[in-house]
């Protein structure tokens, strides 16, 4: 697992003998693709000008199979500095736990919905855990500083713990932020994961209504014990910024 990279595009510079710049041309699209499927062409006089375009790397959630386990974590919250474990949980039917942090966009685009999805299913019996394993090293807004003024700002209802070391990313194989495991526990049985998959169909630039649709039925079928589909759609976000030694 590695951090994400980041495309961009640039202009290129020709340069031509000055006796033949008036017979310098190129070719550019007037429109878009037509129904036909291709660009229609017109002759310019001048290049054209290709804006600088930068996009964050994408990753999608994968590789923890349903049934895993919740692996034991030791972390603090650093707006309280407050110590929590997963035995702190084990007394509620359900966890979600949430790999987010504070600068990717895809935790941006959703972050308000989150805490509001949070704030209504803990009132129904589901405990919500959120973390951030990020380095600091490439990332200092994403340090335990930045996040204590985070959940202070947004309201957070659930503790926002620090993985300083990325053990605890690895242990639950996440790989990206946001990214959603959400476990059921059956009495004394450990807590077992029903659900690793999106929050719903948004993304930063897709132009779809934020819902938190598929995230919310897998809470509602656990909370009712109903099963949950097997067919899950996996979260897509930044990937997690590993410290640059690893």
């Amino acid at each position: 697992m590695a951090a994400g990279t980041v495309a961009s595009t640039g202009a290129y510079l020709m340069q031509f003998p000055r006796t033949l710049a008036a017979l310098r041309t190129s070719f550019i699209p007037t429109r878009s693709f037509s129904k036909l499927g291709f660009h229609p062409l017109r002759l310019r006089t001048t290049a054209p000008v290709r804006k600088l375009q930068v996009r964050a790397a994408r990753t999608g959630s994968k590789g923890v199979s349903l049934g895993f386990r919740a692996p034991h974590f030791e972390l603090q919250e650093p707006l309280t500095g407050k110590m929590w474990t997963l035995e702190d949980f084990e007394s509620y039917p359900a966890l979600l736990v949430m790999f987010i942090c504070n600068h990717c966009p895809f935790v941006k685009h959703l972050k308000k919905d989150i805490v509001k999805l949070s704030n209504f299913y803990m009132k129904k019996g589901l405990a919500v855990v959120a973390i951030s394993s990020n380095s600091i090293a490439t990332h200092p807004q994403d340090g335990p500083k930045f996040m204590a003024e985070e959940a202070k700002l947004f309201n957070y209802p659930f503790p926002y713990l620090y993985d300083e070391s990325q053990d605890v990313a690895r242990d639950f194989g996440a790989v990206c932020t946001p990214e959603f495991f959400l476990f059921k526990k059956d009495g004394r049985r450990p807590f077992e994961l029903v659900y690793h998959g999106q929050f719903d169909d948004s993304r930063p630039s897709n132009n779809v209504r934020v819902t938190g649709r598929d995230l919310s039925l897998a809470i509602d079928c656990v909370l009712s014990g109903q099963p949950i589909s097997l067919v899950q759609k996996p979260s897509v976000g930044c990937s997690i910024k590993w410290h640059p030694e690893t």
